[in-house]
């Protein structure tokens, strides 16, 4: 987790994988609402912020799959796991 908060307190995007009813009800501040189904059409903006990406859901399930998704279009991701951990 400590690289994980030094990738966000060093400009990293974080991208919350949850359905946006989810993260209506609560989310890491500052976070992008990118629902895991969208994530592989989403991609090639997320890679044009030219960012590292942390990825975050409810339990670090959909965010693994996300990771797996970024990282096919050569995105430095991380998975952060539940958003209540950031």
């Amino acid at each position: 987790k400590a690289n994980i908060r030094e990738m966000i307190a060093n400009g990293a995007v974080v991208i919350d994988v949850r359905s946006p009813q989810e993260f209506k009800g609560g989310n890491f501040r500052g976070s992008k609402n990118i629902p895991l189904d969208r994530i592989e059409a989403e991609a090639s903006k997320i890679k044009a912020l030219k960012k590292p990406v942390v990825v975050c859901c409810a339990s670090g399930m959909r965010s693994s799959q996300a990771k797996s998704i970024l990282q096919r279009h050569g995105i430095v991701v991380e998975n952060g796991g539940g958003w209540t951990s950031l």
